[in-house]
């Protein structure tokens, strides 16, 4: 298949399997170590996969030469992410433009819920660019580490229990993310876009291991929120995925309690770092952990295109 779209546009073509290494490695020049790293990953999990599960990966040709590309990775429920092309200064963006269209025609054909992408502040492609493309800009992310070492000043000893998360129900697993997601700043329309069964899904597919160290968080004989932390062993820290309470339980102080706790389970494990991403919208918690000594070392902004298709809630 081969997308054409002007006498000045180069050719975009589905990625022949031959070339399929080159433009991976193509692929991967284009981002940060850090999404190199979630790159590779990706690419990992597809080795296995037949051809047919490759169709999302576009390339441009010149005079035979593949000098850019873009893949369209697909993820469970009908969803997808997004790797951008290294942009090219002396071509003003054209092969970049090419591909985006190329890509947003594939994921229109397909019907894709919801295709995302990360864009980091060093990103060569720009904002403006990706708008012009029907892109919506979800949300923008701060990610802050800190020491497991800190613990904020109580004023008074707030005892929270922790109830392992996988104890719950699928169905009471669902209600307590809904509780706590009711009124958060974090990632609001992304949050109108996912039900709370993609998010927890979401979750399980960043950390299949993690579980183990999430919790249903108790205080008083009730549920008061959630704690879900994941080992990232290859960078030697912990990451703090969700923590959250219920509404009725915010502005008691159990959020600083609620921190202490995660970092020292962190410690407790011999884990030195512990890292997070929050909303920059989101400044109650961002003051929270700049309390607790956390600084940012990156800023990602995420974006989308939307679909048609429908959220998938559980049955009532």
């Amino acid at each position: 298949m081969t997308f054409s779209y002007s006498s000045s546009s180069p050719e975009v073509v589905l990625c022949p399997p031959a070339r399929r290494r080159e433009a991976l490695l193509q692929l991967a020049a284009a981002h940060d170590p850090k999404l190199q790293a979630a790159l590779s990953a990706a690419v990992k999990a597809m080795y296995n996969q037949p051809d047919t599960q490759w169709d999302g990966l576009w390339v441009t040709l010149e005079a035979g030469q593949l000098t850019a590309a873009i893949w369209v990775q697909p993820l469970p429920m009908n969803m997808a992410q997004l790797w951008l092309p290294k942009q090219l200064p002396s071509e003003q963006g054209v092969h970049t433009s090419a591909l985006l269209r190329a890509a947003n025609a594939w994921v229109e054909a397909h019907n894709i819920r919801l295709c995302h992408l990360e864009l980091s502040s060093q990103a060569s492609v720009s904002e403006a660019l990706l708008r012009e493309h029907g892109m919506q800009r979800l949300a923008c992310l701060e990610h802050l580490i800190g020491s497991s070492r800190y613990r904020l000043s109580m004023n008074e000893v707030l005892p929270l229990s922790l109830q392992p998360f996988g104890e719950l129900s699928l169905r009471e697993q669902v209600s307590l993310l809904a509780a706590v997601g009711q009124d958060s700043l974090d990632s609001r329309p992304l949050r109108d876009v996912l039900s709370v069964e993609e998010l927890l899904d979401g979750f399980y597919q960043q950390a299949p291991q993690a579980p183990q160290h999430w919790y249903a968080v108790g205080y008083r004989d009730a549920v008061v929120g959630v704690l879900l932390l994941a080992p990232r062993p290859a960078l030697g820290r912990w990451e703090l995925m969700l923590m959250g309470l219920t509404t009725d339980w915010r502005g008691k102080g159990l959020g600083r309690a609620l921190l202490n706790k995660a970092l020292t389970l962190a410690q407790q494990a011999g884990v030195q770092e512990v890292m997070l991403a929050v909303d920059d919208v989101n400044v109650p918690a961002k003051r929270l952990y700049q309390q607790a000594g956390f600084i940012r070392y990156a800023q990602q902004r995420l974006f989308a295109w939307k679909g048609s298709g429908e959220r998938r809630d559980l049955p009532n």
